[in-house]
């Protein structure tokens, strides 16, 4: 009866989704600058006019993020222009790159060249951005080093959340998507005035169902989410007190099964003495299965399938008081994760490759900032303080194609100090002058790493130490010759902190501390109004790369063993267009495209096949060879707004595509350029007090890959979800 209804959906939406799929991109929010209603942004950590500030960035507002199906960070990635978000191995850890700048690591415990915040918290470990995406006004993401007006130092660019704030207006509203593979998401909020100056805002949301994977050998079903979050906000303003805080209370759980991986390549289990799984003719074909010990050593069920069992819970307070001429801003969080991930690498019932990740992670954090205007000068001073806390179990069992089964223990603290300046002095009318400085220290100590295979001791618990003390900053000029039209060039350099390789490993040489990366960024750019129907934005970048940090191996005692290494020099170059264009009322086109291209030109690396022939290090120079991610990104979004008796219907369509995105490990894990097209008509009245929408995702049902990779023997990737529909339904009050 599913499959039935299943086609029936297929084909009405074949007939109407694409009548509405034109050209489109980025956000509706974009069409209000266009009409003259400037989008309100707080990059620069004040409230500005996007279009004032002089940096690339794009925002992505509610509508977007509901319209592309976002749920989780990682789908920003196909709404703004040199983003890229792989989940590697399909897991809980993100790997972020932003303009060709990224850091490519599975593990729990090094910092992402991107900084995540939340209401101005930073999220430093990667495993903890995963959670339910829900009540978001906006979305900013900022291209280039970002430090002189954060906590946290980043050298790839920041994506900062911005959650709906309690208004002093009493308001409800809810909002349910139903789709294809029994996909649901539900969303409602409160809004209730307490006293004068005192409002609460509570949300809530949850995500079940949409597995579109089957088990090769019995049919079983392998995706569906089972997600919960909750969010309670209180707003203290009284009118006149110069004082103003916010609460945020959150939580979140995620029982969700994992996304499962498919194999490109025919495995031979067992090393070969097993029978061969053959190639999946079918992408949405998987595999799994745990063996007895890894099913006692963690808990877990013997028929568990791949997935997560995690709970996050923090709060943060953000204090601040206008004495007239300065404001003093306190913002103090605390938040903590704790992950239970069970992956299956092999995508096999063989015991070939499969993982468990057992994360307790928790971060204090402590921000004091002072700002204030006088005249032509604009000016935010700060201090930042952090402390993280890791203990984490990795374990990893062979048994079927190596005879063992290792695991990884150990713990990791990291403590961070900076303070942090910049200035903006007004030389003229049309001149501007951006200065900002930033030291930190920080210091990251793992401790007690120990490794064992098969139940044998091979390197005893360890510890190792990392610690920098960068000076970072920026230098840009502003200049406005007209209304609506601002050209800025900057400077800055950015650091990204060094750490560990915490994979599986017998030898100490494996686990020392790698050094921190830096980067100088110099960049042009235009933000532009030519006519009242048209924004056009554009940014030109070229980035000095300096040490590198890239996953390689080193030569221990033992033979090569992987671990992060540093490149000496490199270099990426590239540019980014943003438009957004109401040629028509109530019709918005906004395109977008992003290249960039980058390239070693100092790297001495270990060549593993050569060094094990050779029984001692070899070396290989990749000294112009191309770093490879994607050079190309593109997308777009139409909306067109039509008067209906009294009512608005609204198709829209957004599109995607990206380029090839080639991999180190070799063309079999290359990613091919892919193209991707949704949909949707919408129908609402005037007052906006309903929406009822059809949507259509991949309506064209291209089939891509988010990642591919090999572990031991086996050679993986995870499918993108095919063609999705459904409609969603939402009203406010």
């Amino acid at each position: 009866m599913q499959v039935q209804q299943d086609r029936y959906c297929a084909t009405a939406m074949k007939i109407l989704l694409p009548a509405v799929t034109l050209l489109a991109l980025t956000t509706p929010a974009l069409a209000e600058e266009a009409e003259g209603e400037p989008i309100l942004v707080t990059a620069q950590r004040r409230e500005q006019a996007a279009q004032d500030v002089g940096i690339a960035l794009s925002v992505i507002d509610d509508t977007v993020l509901a319209q592309r199906g976002i749920t989780n960070v990682n789908g920003l990635a196909d709404a703004t222009p040199s983003l890229e978000i792989e989940p590697a191995f399909g897991g809980g850890a993100p790997q972020f790159r932003l303009r060709g700048v990224g850091f490519q690591d599975y593990a729990t415990n090094n910092a992402p060249s991107v900084g995540v915040y939340v209401n101005e918290v930073a999220q430093p470990v990667p495993a903890m951005t995963q959670g339910l995406l829900f009540d978001i006004a906006r979305v900013e993401v900022l291209r280039g080093p970002q430090g002189t007006l954060y906590g946290r130092n980043t050298t790839g660019g920041a994506v900062n959340f911005v959650t709906n704030r309690p208004t002093d207006a009493l308001g409800a509203g809810a909002t349910l998507e139903l789709g294809r593979f029994g996909a649901l998401l539900g969303e409602a909020h409160l809004n209730a005035p307490l006293a004068d100056g005192v409002s609460l805002r509570l949300a809530g949301a949850t995500q079940q169902g949409g597995a579109y994977q089957t088990n090769r050998d019995n049919g079983r079903s392998l995706g569906d989410a089972n997600r919960l979050g909750a969010r309670a906000l209180l707003a203290i303003r009284p009118a006149g007190s110069g004082f103003d805080a916010l609460l945020d209370l959150h939580w979140g759980r995620d029982r969700s099964e994992a996304v499962g991986l498919y194999l490109l390549n025919d495995l031979p289990t067992r090393a070969g003495a097993g029978p061969v799984i053959p190639a999946d003719r079918d992408r949405f074909a998987t595999g799994w299965g745990i063996s007895p010990r890894l099913a006692a050593d963690t808990g877990l069920d013997e028929g568990a399938k791949p997935g997560v069992d995690n709970d996050s819970r923090g709060a943060s307070a953000r204090l601040a008081y206008d004495f007239g001429a300065v404001t003093l801003t306190s913002l103090t969080s605390y938040d903590r994760l704790d992950r239970r991930q069970f992956g299956d690498w092999d995508a096999s019932a063989s015991v070939e490759a499969d993982t468990f990740f057992g994360s307790e992670v928790e971060v204090w954090s402590q921000e004091l900032r002072l700002a204030g205007s006088t005249g032509a000068l604009a000016w935010t001073a700060g201090a930042y303080w952090s402390q993280q806390q890791l203990d984490e179990r990795y374990f990893s069992d062979f048994i079927d194609v190596y005879g063992t089964y290792a695991r990884v223990t150990y713990a990791q603290e990291v403590e961070s100090l900076a303070v942090f300046g910049q200035a903006e002095l007004a030389l003229s009318p049309q001149w501007k002058l951006v200065a900002g400085l930033r030291y930190e220290e920080e210091t990251r100590e793992l401790q007690g790493f120990g490794s064992a295979f098969g139940g044998a001791q091979a390197l005893p618990p360890t510890d190792a130490r990392t610690r920098m003390q960068p000076l970072t900053g920026k230098l840009a000029l502003e200049w406005s010759p007209a209304d609506d039209l601002l050209l800025y060039a900057s400077a800055s350099r950015g650091v990204k902190s060094g750490g560990f390789t915490t994979y599986n490993t017998g030898d100490r040489s494996g686990i020392e501390p790698f050094a921190p990366e830096t980067l100088y960024a110099y960049e042009l750019g235009i933000k532009s109004q030519p006519a009242p129907w048209a924004q056009v934005n554009a940014a030109a970048f070229w980035y000095d790369y300096r040490d590198q940090q890239v996953l390689s191996a080193v030569y221990g005692a033992n033979g090569p063993v992987g671990r992060f290494t540093n490149a000496d020099r490199s270099r990426i170059a590239g540019a980014e267009v943003e438009l957004a264009l109401t040629p028509l009322p109530g019709l918005l086109l906004a395109p977008f495209a992003g290249f960039k291209h980058g390239q070693y030109l100092e790297f001495e690396d270990l060549d593993v096949p050569a060094s094990r022939a050779a029984r001692q290090a070899v070396f290989v120079d990749r000294a112009g060879e191309t770093i490879p991610f994607p050079r190309w990104s593109a997308g777009a979004q139409i909306a067109w707004e039509l008067p209906l008796n009294g009512l608005t219907l609204t198709p829209g369509s957004t599109l995607t595509w990206r380029s090839r995105y080639p991999s180190w490990l070799g063309e079999t894990y290359d990613i091919p350029a892919y193209f991707v097209a949704n949909a949707e008509l919408a129908l609402a009245p005037a007052d906006g007090s309903w929406r009822v929408a059809l949507w259509g995702r991949n309506i064209f049902n291209r089939e891509y890959d988010l990642t591919r990779n090999f572990f031991t023997s086996a050679d993986i990737a995870q499918p993108a979800r095919p063609a999705s529909y459904g409609i969603r339904i939402s009203a406010e009050y």
